[in-house]
């Protein structure tokens, strides 16, 4: 009796242990569903405006690199007479960090995005989400930038040097660059004394404040009045610049060349000499558009 007893006792429990597995399974399918459903970014540096089809649930998502020049263009689509027939919403994020630019491009979040050529490239993000440049901005060359001298590419002036990079493993000239450098000129990263900066303009306060003997990154006008230009080495030349992606999964060249047109006023409006010069992609008529090809390929 006493085992038949626990024959059924032990059956019940493992009843319930196979309905409990159950219902988790269910529970969690209905959760990923519904996030699913409900996917947003990570980053919650955000900024939004409504157009004036204010019944239209559609949003237009862009990323930029800073929060200046996403409620700069999303303030400007709100307003354009093609946005507004196809979307109710402009919704424009915002991120400093290389992951932040990942995030978006990984998932293919934002229709419109600023990023690096060599990050939607790392994530096939052109062939995957059919991002299409729209516009760039120019090549450019990566340095090392002394406060005191000359800096040489030469083994052993490095080792006993102190040297700023920045954190960010895309970074082409203040990371990826001098590290190559360093690699073709035989030198073990441990045996160098490297501080690592969150930004570029962290890398020249280091430098300004004699925290750092070396920084690799660019050249700006506004670097002569703490830098001499005498102190310049060049790392390479001709990296290509950042670029404007538009997510094309339909051919909707009105809204290619409604966004083209924004960005390149938004250029104009730049005091920096390097973010308004850039260069269209399209050409665009009252017919169409046709891709004029980038100019750094």
């Amino acid at each position: 009796m006493k085992i038949k007893q626990q024959i059924l006792s032990h059956s019940t429990f493992v009843t319930v242990l196979l309905l409990f597995f159950v219902m988790l399974w269910f529970t969690t399918q209905l959760i990923v569903a519904t996030e699913s459903k409900t996917l947003k970014p990570l980053i919650e540096t955000s900024s939004r405006c409504f157009t004036s089809a204010s019944q239209n649930k559609e949003q237009l998502i862009i990323y930029a690199t800073s929060q200046k020049v996403a409620k700069s263009i999303i303030n400007s689509l709100c307003e354009d007479t093609v946005v507004t027939k196809q979307y109710g919403e402009v919704r424009g994020f915002w991120g400093y960090r290389t992951a932040d630019s990942i995030e978006f491009v990984g998932k293919g979040i934002a229709d419109l995005i600023l990023a690096k050529n060599n990050i939607m490239s790392a994530f096939k993000a052109e062939s995957t989400y059919n991002y299409q440049p729209i516009v760039g901005f120019p090549s450019y060359t990566a340095f090392f930038i002394s406060a005191k001298e000359k800096p040489k590419i030469e083994k052993q002036y490095f080792l006993d040097k102190r040297i700023g990079l920045l954190d960010y493993p895309t970074s082409r000239s203040g990371h990826i660059l001098p590290k190559q450098t360093f690699k073709e000129l035989g030198i073990n990263l441990e045996n160098l004394d490297v501080t690592y900066a969150s930004s570029h303009s962290e890398l020249r306060e280091l430098l300004a404040n004699g925290e750092v003997d070396i920084i690799a990154s660019f050249w700006k006008n506004t670097d002569q009045q703490s830098f001499s230009k005498n102190y310049i080495t060049p790392i390479s030349n001709n990296i290509i610049g950042t670029r404007w992606y538009l997510k094309m999964q339909h051919e909707n060249t009105d809204l290619l060349c409604a966004i083209q047109i924004n960005l390149l006023a938004l250029s104009q409006s730049q005091t920096s000499t390097y973010f308004n010069h850039v260069e269209p992609y399209w050409q665009c008529s009252d017919s169409g558009a046709v891709f004029l090809g980038e100019g750094d390929d």
